[in-house]
């Protein structure tokens, strides 16, 4: 492992970033901030609160931030040793760089070297530019020859570019107003006195391109270095982008390098997020199923779509039923922007047939979007670089239809023209679903981690778990089928889920274990294994005894027990692991040990009870929560037992 920073050279990396913060040259990472969400935040980070924590991110809270303490949540989660959040806040785009004085800090305050290798683990390229996929797509257009989806041809001085007008709509006013103007544009030829080093720079800028650092001018290249920059201020200043000049100006040093670096692909996101929802979602239309195959869209349209996506929705999620008679009314014309409207001619500017208040008429919603941003789908990839129909070009738009409902198809290409995810629980798996259809491995994960964290519930063991009568939250008070997860998690091949579900099963077990579909669930896990011997264990199962384990163990790591007992066996040491057989759940003969040490402490006990008295699973009375929590463990090791025994599974 690479050796850390001297306490010295840490101390003279601070100066140089305050000193640079000061003068206005380098924005601060981890700026000041005191606001309510994100003490929340911190606090969540603290408590190893995941769903918490993906609520806050979701919110928009500065995961970079720090508290009036000088904590970022990073160095909160690790600093108490809670790597599934640590994982998350990196996923999201948290900064850990050896290099800085925060980054350094949080390496050094890591509770475990698990910890402190993921967190080494997340270089520049994942934990501080998150949007490095979409960057990296939008710059491959430039360079893709298979499939052809450019729609504008410039041409310069011995050079031609073949580009999006979509694309340079949304990113330069320039092109916005042009095309704005004149739509059917297909052609541009760039002005002699520019270099076409020049404009090559430009325009791999608005496809959120590096500038490179040789700038492509001099001996035998037609132009000299100093027309090349000139050329590339004149570009600039016409198209609007003055960012260009400045990034080209820009110093040799990293840090600021990649601070304009993060804040170009930032503004470019942001610009195109603003394009598709006044173009893509503003002009998405319902008609009804039966009739949305005869929609004509013209490929000569306002906002350069060249292609529809279908979803149909469900019919018992439909429209409320019109009362007899009435008729849908709709405009005579699709219009969009510019001279030529892009009009559906057919069934979606017709009036509708009278609908029955007996049989609700399915309806299907149209989506007008760009076949160089589906490509970021492996599937749309395969099928547009192919001789299928879908891949041809025709004088009206093609109509694919996608299994999935209109909310989840928004949320799919949301996500492949701005790389948000943003969607609630209740339609995360379909999400997943979706995702897992389409090849898009990065939106399936990103599923995976909004069911594994909204999904995550009140995890944490606690004492109410285990007192009959407490309430806490149920699986349906949830919005989450974790019957439907963990086959979601089996079907996508995502491990993530598998987790989880095994994990929401072992801290509720006694609210599942005696259901039929959980003894389902254990037979779909026992055949998942080909050509299954007798002694072969269920993968499942397994995980739910590590995690129901955990349950238990914490509650008694949390409360000492686990010291007290090592320092009555008197041959353990303290913190050396325990023997299979006592490891965090023999209590025997601790009870007493307990209760004196409640009664030194001047407690007395705390514990909420039930008619007087705790009680354990079966009813029984316990001497206390301690001594409650050694028999629900047996006793829910001993129903699994007996599930196996009625299944007829040995594991």
């Amino acid at each position: 492992m690479t050796s850390l920073l001297r306490k010295d050279q840490l101390e003279v990396s601070l100066h140089e970033e305050k000193r640079l913060i000061e003068d206005g040259r380098l924005k601060e990472e981890n700026p000041l901030d005191i606001s309510e969400g994100f003490n929340r935040l911190c606090e969540a980070c603290r408590r190893g609160d995941l769903k918490l924590c993906q609520e806050m991110i979701r919110d928009g809270a500065n995961i970079n931030a720090r508290d009036r303490y000088d904590y970022s949540p990073l160095i909160l989660a690790s600093l108490c040793g809670h790597f599934e959040v640590v994982q998350l806040l990196l996923e999201a785009g948290a900064l850990c760089e050896r290099d800085t004085f925060q980054g350094e800090r949080c390496l050094y305050n890591a509770l475990n070297d698990r910890i402190r290798n993921l967190l080494l683990s997340y270089d520049y390229s994942k934990s501080t530019d998150p949007l490095q996929p979409f960057a990296a797509h939008l710059t491959s257009l430039l360079t893709r020859d298979t499939p052809q989806t450019s729609d504008l041809l410039v041409t310069t001085v011995g050079d031609c570019f073949r580009l999006h007008k979509y694309l340079l709509s949304a990113r330069s006013p320039y092109f916005q107003k042009k095309l704005s103007a004149a739509p059917e544009t297909i052609s541009w030829k760039v002005p002699p006195a520019i270099p076409p080093q020049a404009f090559g720079i430009a325009i791999r800028y608005v496809y959120l391109g590096e500038i490179p650092t040789e700038l492509g001018g001099g001996p035998g290249a037609g132009f000299s270095e100093d027309e090349v920059l000139e050329g590339i201020a004149k570009i600039s200043n016409h198209l609007e982008i003055p960012s260009l000049w400045d990034a080209v100006l820009q110093s040799d040093d990293r840090r600021l390098s990649r601070q304009r670096r993060t804040e170009e692909v930032e503004r470019g996101r942001s610009q195109l997020e603003t394009w598709f929802m006044r173009n893509v979602i503003k002009h998405k239309f319902i008609v009804d199923t039966e009739k949305a195959g005869e929609v004509k869209w013209d490929s000569n349209n306002g906002i350069f779509a060249d292609v529809l996506l279908r979803a149909d929705q469900p019919l018992e999620q439909d429209f409320t039923d019109r009362p007899t008679g009435e008729t849908l009314q709709t405009p005579p014309t699709k219009a969009t922007e510019g001279p030529l409207s892009g009009i559906p001619i057919g069934p979606a500017a017709l009036q509708s047939r009278t609908a029955s208040r007996t049989r609700p008429t399915q309806k299907s919603t149209l989506f007008p979007v760009h076949r160089a941003m589906l490509l970021r789908s492996e599937f749309f990839l395969t099928m547009f670089s192919s001789a299928f129909r879908e891949a041809q070009s025709t004088p009206h738009l093609q109509i694919i239809p996608i299994d999935c409902t209109p909310d989840v198809l928004e949320t799919v290409l949301r996500f492949l023209y701005t790389e948000k995810a943003d969607f609630p629980l209740e339609i995360a798996v379909d999400v997943l679903f979706a995702a897992d259809l389409l090849l898009i491995e990065r939106l399936k994960q990103k599923a995976a981690v909004v069911i594994s964290t909204l999904g995550n519930g009140t995890m944490a063991p606690a004492s109410d778990l285990q007192i009959v009568g407490s309430e806490r939250p149920s699986a349906d008070s949830e919005n989450i089928d974790i019957y439907d997860v963990v086959r979601a998690g089996w079907l996508t091949r995502v491990p993530r889920l598998e987790e989880f579900g095994a994990r929401y099963f072992a801290y509720r077990l006694e609210d599942f274990i005696d259901e039929e579909e959980f003894a389902d669930l254990i037979k779909e896990s026992a055949g998942r294994i080909r050509g299954r011997q007798e002694t072969d264990s269920i993968e499942l199962l397994d995980d739910i005894r590590y995690y129901l384990s955990e349950r238990f163990r914490l509650r008694f790591e949390d409360s000492g027990l686990e010291d007290m007992m090592a320092e009555e066996d008197g041959n353990v040491p303290v913190g050396e692991p325990r023997s299979e057989e006592d490891e965090g759940v023999d209590v025997s003969g601790l009870e007493t040990k307990i209760q004196e040490t409640r009664l030194d402490n001047g407690e007395d006990g705390g514990v909420p009870q039930f008619n007087g008295a705790i009680r354990t699973l079966n009813g029984e009375v316990a001497g206390d929560e301690f001594a409650s929590d050694a028999v629900n463990y047996q006793i829910l090791l001993g129903k699994i037992d007996a599930l196996l025994e009625r299944l007829k599974l040995d594991a």
